[in-house]
């Protein structure tokens, strides 16, 4: 059959196994479908919020966190683009550890992955609750601690509850409702971008009260806590959706360098003017200290104090858009990342299995249940953000290593795209990742440490089952290969503890404390790397996923 992405369970051929299905994900995803799933992800809840959020930890320099952000994820970025053209397969990002560094490492960065994915859903129906909270009729679903009331959890319940529900037409039918949701999502930041320069721009608002007034500290915390990574992260979908792609080795790199490009360029012009447009009594007490009337929608609350009324509404309406394409495609992703979790033997195989719309359909009701249990205990989208941008950025780091050992056991494997200076991209990537992890701060990382030791106990759990009972899709664990990995989940949990961010001792001073993150995670590279599974184990590993194209390859 052509154009088939076939599924079979690990080291079996394409035969029946019970348990599993004989349906397959369907290729139906082209160029612009994958580019505008990326698009979609990294354009949500965070241009609504993260302007406010970087200004209030950095002040101007905010536009230098940007950039920096930036920086980290085209690095991280350039990595996923050859990674994905060499394995498209379903939820890549969960994967990729796998096939380099065994059982052990793929279900811990699995973990990782699926975490991230499945809580941003949750993070943009808080957006979506917050921007309406001013609106008439919707003004009781906030408590005053941004916490939902009854009605505010019925409501959240409720959009979880349409995501779902949309993603249960198949592939085909989302990425047209995200492409269209995507047009829009695209035109309202720039148009709210191109009003806000040329009706209320003042740049003087850039020095009047210092340009750096928190220092380097502020412009390096920003990055991590105010949503900045947490906006610009999203590029990955493109790789998730990979087994439904048509022509997955040419259109997953563009995919990914596009969406970064056209992602970095819209919020970059939108931290400008935002800053441009305030008035001078917005920060007359200080940037960490700014406040107008309407601050919790800081766009909408910005178009109104400048005199544009109009673009208020238009705004209102956008907050319902941007962050429920986001939350759409995440869904998405979630029970993608789910079934590549089962295919690599880490979760029941229950999750492997596809409606008559090549939907995995288990994947999609727990990432509803997790939805919904997400809005139990945060308070609120920015503490939302401070925890799973950590995990984002955990997910990600998984990537240079595999790149590294790949290039190194597998170097003249095909490769639709392969990565100029890779061998010092790759690297310079997971150091920067680790640095974004530290910038997070003790308290959040605290809180991820709980969260990973919950996923070994679920994961690993079922992983000691069915190498107990044997069971077909069984994985190694391959120990030896991870050797690396608890030292560097601890190491950085010690240097997080000791370091100056997020409520940490302070003991390890400002600067020193980078270059001790960089050097660590240099040293854990290459140590990952020379202990990665040999060239023949990590062809096993893929083995058992063949991808069928018109071509016939």
């Amino acid at each position: 059959m052509a154009d088939l992405y076939q599924i079979s369970p690990p080291g079996q051929g394409t035969g029946s196994t019970p348990g599993t299905t004989h349906r397959s994900l369907k290729r139906h995803v082209g160029l612009i479908g994958l580019m505008w799933a990326s698009v979609g992800s990294i354009i949500g809840s965070g241009w609504l919020f993260g302007a406010k959020s970087a200004v209030t930890t950095a002040g101007p320099a905010a536009v230098i966190s940007w950039g920096i952000g930036a920086v980290a994820i085209v690095l991280l970025a350039l990595v996923h683009a050859e990674l994905g053209g060499l394995f498209p397969v379903a939820g890549g990002t969960a994967r990729y550890p796998h096939y380099a560094f065994g059982g052990l490492a793929g279900m811990s960065f699995g973990w990782f992955s699926w975490l991230q994915a499945a809580t941003v859903a949750p993070i943009e129906v808080e957006a979506m609750i917050g921007y309406a909270k001013d609106v008439p009729g919707f003004g009781g679903l906030q408590n005053a601690d941004k916490t939902l009331t009854t009605s505010g959890f019925i409501a959240a319940t409720a959009l979880m509850a349409v995501f779902v529900a949309v993603n249960f037409l198949g592939v085909k039918v989302l990425a047209r409702t995200n492409n269209i949701a995507t047009w829009l999502k695209i035109f309202v930041p720039l148009l709210t971008i191109f009003m806000l320069a040329i009706t209320s721009f003042h740049g003087s608002n850039f020095t009047s009260h210092g340009f750096a007034p928190f220092g380097a500290k502020g412009v390096l915390a920003a990055i991590s806590t105010s949503g900045i990574i947490f906006a610009l992260l999203g590029f990955e979908q493109a790789i998730q959706i990979a087994g439904e792609s048509r022509n997955p080795k040419r259109d997953i790199p563009r995919a990914v360098l596009g969406s970064v490009a056209i992602g970095t360029l819209i919020y970059t012009l939108l931290q400008v003017v935002f800053i441009g447009a305030l008035p001078v009594t917005a920060f007359a007490n200080g940037w960490d200290k700014l406040d107008f009337p309407g601050i919790d929608g800081p766009f909408a609350g910005l178009a109104t104090l400048v005199g544009l009324g109009w673009l208020y509404y238009v705004l209102k309406v956008d907050a319902v858009i941007s962050p429920g394409g986001t939350g759409l495609i995440y869904t998405t992703s979630t029970s993608r990342i789910s079934y590549g979790l089962s295919r690599n033997g880490y979760a029941p195989q229950k999750f492997e299995q596809l409606d008559r719309n090549g939907v995995p359909w288990v994947g999609l009701i727990l990432s509803f249940v997790t939805g919904v249990v997400c809005f139990l205990p945060f308070p609120s989208w920015q503490q939302l953000v401070n925890f799973i941008t950590s995990a984002s950025v955990l997910m990600y780091a998984g990537a240079p290593l595999a790149f590294g050992a790949l290039r190194r056991r597998l170097p003249d494997r095909e490769r639709s795209y392969r990565l100029p200076l890779g061998g010092l991209i790759s690297p310079v990537a997971f150091a920067v990742a680790s640095l974004i992890i530290y910038w997070a701060g003790w308290d959040t990382l605290f809180r991820l440490g709980i969260a990973i030791l919950l996923g070994y106990g679920l994961l690993g759990g079922y992983a000691a089952y069915a190498i107990a009972k044997r069971l077909p899709n069984a994985p190694r664990l391959n120990w030896k290969a991870a050797q690396w990995l608890p030292v560097y989940l601890l190491g950085l949990g010690l240097l997080s503890w000791q370091g100056g961010f997020g409520n940490g001792t302070g003991r390890i001073p400002m600067w020193y404390d980078l270059g001790i993150v960089v050097v660590f995670s240099l040293a854990i590279y290459y140590w990952a790397i020379r202990v990665a599974l040999p060239a023949e184990e990590i062809e096993r590993q893929v083995a058992d996923v063949e991808v069928v194209d018109a071509g016939g390859h």
